[in-house]
């Protein structure tokens, strides 16, 4: 299992033992409540809601031939799941780049960030921003098209 999976499955697990749990004490409502919150925050921490991930080598050619920025990010980054979702439908239209799956990715970050992995730092023309703001990366985008 990669790094990415663990914390989705273990709310999954966690979920279910409680849910277990209630419905053996006889509240089957309550343990379906809880069971749907944790669904929820394993899918929220799941690296399937962002778009697909593809390698830092081929994220930065991507980029330098269309001008559209390079997101590193990692699962369960809450700073990432917020640009994630503020950029909404123009998500997509960025390279991601997942640093729990790309060494190359997490070394980028690691130089951009003086050897630290923060996430999400946005390359855009080359250079590295750490956390920017997401109507700032719309912006980005927008030139770039």
């Amino acid at each position: 299992m990669t790094r990415a999976r663990i914390l989705p499955v273990l709310f999954l697990l966690c979920g279910a033992a409680l849910a277990t749990g209630l419905v053996l004490k006889g509240s089957p409502g309550t343990a379906v409540a809880l069971l749907l919150v944790f669904v929820v925050l394993a899918g929220v921490n799941s690296p399937l809601v962002f778009p697909r991930s593809i390698g830092a080598l081929e994220a930065q050619r991507r980029s330098a031939a269309d001008g559209r920025p390079v997101v590193y990010w990692r699962p369960g980054c809450p700073y990432c799941l917020r640009l994630r979702a503020r950029l909404g439908r123009h998500a997509r239209r960025l390279h991601w780049v997942d640093i729990w799956r790309d060494p190359a990715g997490a070394a980028a970050v690691r130089e951009a960030n003086g050897g630290d992995e923060t996430v999400p730092t946005v390359v855009v023309a080359g250079r590295p921003h750490t956390n920017p703001d997401p109507r700032w990366v719309r912006e980005q985008l927008s030139r770039s098209a």
